[in-house]
């Protein structure tokens, strides 16, 4: 056992410590996260439930102890601890959709004191497709909607959906020959085009295909239980038009979203700069506006990790009823 008091905190340890305090003071509420840049997402969201009667320190539970992402960790750590005033706060992963078929997962689902994203992961969630055009006006001060990532994002759900419920048949099944890693390169976009966007769906429909088949000729005895589990996720909000949200994290920021943001925002930015060529009656005022703009310009990924316009989105909406069960709505 540690011998740190911080390695011991339980949920009734941070309730006694709130008793030697003024009765009037507000309560402490103790969210353990998995890494730093859980931090700001959290922080974001549980602001909103902040009241007269109570506040919440979002933390890490062990600098030394905590790799990034380690939400196994994170469980073995709080297990038994968690409580009304300390909560832990983790990425859903595929624990959600599991629905119970592990350790972990009846832990993520069950504990009323453990809160889940329901999106694979908070990157999902900064990657809402109706709040990228926001992102692109913030990296480049430009309002010009150039491209529909809605309808991208639709189109690309769509073609993955049915190799995404084949990936929980196998996670569900507790069999390890068709992994995640596995799915994320059959559904990898390739090269992406601005002009032609569609070569990039129409490249994954033709991979996703291929893989289907190959699983259904491995599987041939899978068909029922196939579509049982693709009804079912559907109950869970995994619809075909959003999978995107529920894939993993990591790949769908660095590997989709990125690369198409950049190239979005490469083409605004010269739109911007080809204005100012435009616009400006000598060298003078040419340099002083691009120097100005150059200087004014954000950064994709930094701005696409900062993004907390996704409120409106069906797992953040989950996410908020849980903690008004808990806490109240709006923390009242």
């Amino acid at each position: 056992m540690s011998s740190r008091l911080r390695d011991n905190i339980t949920s009734g340890y941070i309730s006694a410590a709130n008793k030697l305090s003024s009765k009037h003071a507000r309560q402490k509420i103790v969210a353990y996260v998995e890494s730093y840049d859980d931090i700001f997402f959290w922080r974001s969201i549980l602001s909103h439930y902040e009241d007269q009667h109570r506040y919440f320190e979002v933390m890490l539970p062990s600098k030394k102890r905590l790799a990034r992402g380690k939400k196994s960790v994170l469980m073995n750590i709080i297990s038994g601890r968690v409580g009304a005033n300390m909560i832990a706060c983790v990425d859903a992963d595929y624990d959600y959709l599991m629905q119970g078929a592990t350790a972990q997962s009846c832990d993520v689902i069950d504990n009323p004191y453990i809160f889940h994203t329901y999106a694979y992961a908070i990157e999902n969630l900064q990657c809402y497709a109706p709040s990228l055009h926001n992102v692109c006006v913030s990296v480049t001060l430009n309002d010009h909607a150039i491209f529909d990532f809605q309808e991208y994002l639709r189109l690309y759900s769509e073609a993955i959906f049915p190799l995404f419920v084949w990936n929980i048949w196998y996670y569900r099944q507790q069999r390890h020959d068709f992994t995640i890693t596995d799915f994320n390169r059959v559904v990898e976009t390739g090269n992406f085009r601005i002009d032609n966007p569609l070569l990039a769906i129409q490249n994954v429909r033709r991979k996703v295909a291929t893989k289907v088949s190959q699983l259904q000729r491995l599987n041939p005895d899978a068909k029922e239980s196939y579509l049982r589990l693709k009804e079912e996720i559907k109950t869970l909000g995994v619809t075909p038009q959003e999978t995107y949200l529920y894939i993993q994290g990591h790949h769908l920021f660095d590997g989709v979203v990125t690369p198409m943001l950049t190239k979005v925002c490469d083409a605004l930015i010269r739109e911007r700069e080809r204005e100012i060529y435009r616009g400006a009656v000598h060298y003078t005022q040419r340099h002083n506006e691009l120097s100005g703009y150059t200087h004014s310009k954000g950064d994709v990924t930094l701005m696409l990790r900062r993004n907390s316009d996704f409120f409106n989105s069906a797992p953040l909406q989950r996410l908020q009823n849980d903690l008004e069960r808990m806490f109240g709505k709006n923390g009242s």
